[in-house]
């Protein structure tokens, strides 16, 4: 390569943030995001503030990491990357930067996050469900998370119902949050590009929380969207549910004192429940959180858990 290329690919590379020697590991989510213009505007839509304390995972190379310490109180990036730890350093050593940033190395899905204003994040699109979920039960909470999803899961966080994508991960996010698609963001911006177009989200969590028990909440749902185009006298006609679901009600007899006919099933009370809430036909396709959560209170007045 001539002299004057290698150079200007040189410089070109520390603008980025990628030294010459750095293969990223595409099989752990490292896609780089490239593009500045993107960077700043997804540092725009979080609507940052001076004493913010902003949690990043993922930083990479860290183009998003400095943006963001240019304008907040501290940045917290957690990245598993050793390697891409070292890069991060280099890039704010001996800048008035350094003293703003805290490295956390390792798995963020088993650590305990810290304490957070704000999450910005190109996120390792393989923990974006898991890593959703942790965020939205995070206490104390957030004001907002903006963050980058391959389109199809950022498509389906917003999906609404009677979607072709309107599923379990929809419903579950929509209870504990607002969520709105901000912008597209074409592959060719990452480095190097991934096999898919993404998105970036906001994410909102309702303060204070709707007054249910999620764990109960996500039980109902996880058997209705098993099968969302089936009936929810269908899916609740699957041996297994009707196992669980008749061991929860016989430990709450139990604690309660309630004595159990000897003639009793479980199923014939389970179809009781839908008939009487008027959703014995009803689909999860077409339910909304209202929907289940009168389901859901159907189920627990006559004893039935699901947790």
């Amino acid at each position: 390569m001539p002299k004057v290329k290698a150079e200007k690919r040189g410089r070109q590379q520390r603008r980025e943030g990628q030294g010459p020697g750095i293969m990223f590991n595409t099989g752990i989510g490292q896609h780089i995001l490239k593009n500045p213009l993107i960077v700043n505007n997804i540092i725009e839509k979080a609507a940052l503030r001076p004493t913010d304390v902003v949690l990043e995972v993922g930083p990479g190379t860290g183009n998003l990491t400095v943006k963001m310490l240019e304008k907040v109180k501290k940045v917290v990036a957690c990245e598993l990357d050793t390697r891409l730890v070292g890069e991060l350093q280099k890039r704010v050593q001996g800048t008035c930067l350094a003293n703003k940033l805290e490295i956390k190395v390792g798995d963020v899905l088993k650590t305990d996050l810290p304490f957070f204003d704000a999450c910005v994040a190109n996120l390792p699109y393989q923990i974006s469900s898991p890593f959703v979920f942790k965020l939205l039960l995070h206490r104390p909470f957030f004001r907002c998370a903006i963050l980058m999803f391959q389109r199809e899961f950022a498509l389906r966080l917003v999906a609404k119902p009677g979607s072709k994508l309107y599923c379990r991960l929809s419903i579950n996010t929509q209870l504990l949050a607002r969520v709105d698609h901000l912008m597209k963001v074409g592959r060719n911006n990452f480095r190097p590009p991934p096999k898919v177009e993404s998105s970036v989200v906001r994410i909102e969590p309702k303060n204070p929380p709707p007054p249910i028990n999620f764990q109960e909440w996500d039980g109902l749902v996880r058997i209705a969207f098993v099968r969302k185009n089936k009936t929810l006298s269908a899916a609740f006609k699957s041996s297994a549910v009707q196992q669980l679901l008749d061991q929860n009600y016989r430990i709450h007899c139990s604690v309660h004192n309630i004595e159990i006919p000897e003639n009793f099933k479980i199923a014939e009370k389970i179809q009781m429940v839908l008939t009487n809430t008027g959703f014995s036909e009803k689909r999860a396709r077409s339910m909304d959180i209202d929907d289940f959560m009168r389901v859901l209170y159907g189920f627990n007045s006559e004893g039935i858990h699901f947790s």
